[in-house]
Order: structure tokens, then sequence, then C-alpha cells
């Protein structure tokens, strides 16, 4: 079965950027993801498109499909005072809006009462390449393409999603 629009695909996958490894499946515990639905970066689902179990690739994904270009306006300043707990560089944090969306935002620095922040996904800008192994192909149960993710290998809603 190829990969295609409302198949749920599970990958093993090494993720490096300029030669280190920033993120990986464990072992046992593929990436489970729902094809055409936006559960993964544009330019890997693209790249996975039409594929069957077993095939192995290496996909370099551009910023542009991947996590974006980085955005100068997206690093603010904002005041300690809007934050409800000790505050750490380097960790994320989420801003909620008013429309109740919910955006994660790291901590570059602290410097009195102002608190620099950035918006920008953490590898936004950057050329992404993927080591993927293809494990399992299925269709999605009419749940899952109600929801818009997989639910486990068998169909069932996990605690996870």
């Amino acid at each position: 079965m190829n990969i295609s629009t409302d198949k749920v695909v599970e990958i093993e996958y090494t993720l490096t950027v300029d030669g280190e490894v920033v993120d990986q499946s464990e072992p046992g515990e593929p990436l489970a993801y729902l094809q055409g639905h936006g559960n993964i970066i544009p330019g890997l689902e693209t790249a996975l498109a039409g594929k069957v179990v077993g095939d192995h690739l290496q996909v370099t994904v551009s910023p542009e499909d991947g996590y974006g270009e980085r955005d100068d306006e997206a690093v603010q300043v904002i005041a300690r005072e809007d934050f409800d707990d000790d505050i750490e560089v380097g960790a994320t944090y989420f801003a909620q809006a008013e429309d109740g969306s919910v955006t994660p935002f790291t901590v570059m620095a602290l410097d009195g009462d102002d608190v620099t922040v950035d918006f920008n996904p953490p590898l936004a800008g950057e050329t992404l390449n993927f080591d993927v192994t293809i494990l399992s192909v299925r269709d999605a149960t009419p749940d899952e393409l109600s929801h818009g993710h997989p639910h486990g290998v068998d169909g069932m809603e996990d605690d996870e999603y």
C-alpha cells in the first residue's frame, strides 16, 4: 500500500541539522501520522507520498517547507510580571491569545524587569535532514479522519493524542 492522503503511516526517523542529531524516534516507538492532514512538516510529508513499507530514504527539507524562515519580529521583549512562575533562560513557555490559541515561545534573556522571548519555532530557518524508514501504512479509521490524527496501531484512541 502506497502512502497517500488519509493513510496512517508509521516511520522511524533521525533528524539532523548541520550534522548534529536534533531529534529521532525512540527504538520500538515509531512516529505515527495521518498523511495529508498536516501532522508533520510539509516537506517531509511530500517526500513520503507514494512510498511503501520498507522504503528507506534521505530527505532534505528547506526552511520554507519545514518550520519557515526566522522572523526577527518574532523576538520580543515582555515584562517579567507577565510570568506566573520563575523564568529560566532557554525554557519553553506558552502564551494564550485572545482567540484561545496557544503559541510556544522560548526565553532568550533576562534583563531586570525585561524578558526577551522568541516566538520562532526552534528549527525555523534551518535546513532539515531526515533519515526515514517506513514501517507501516494502513487506512485511517473514520474516527481518525474526523479527529485529524492517528489513534494508535489498532486505530484505538491513545492517551498521548
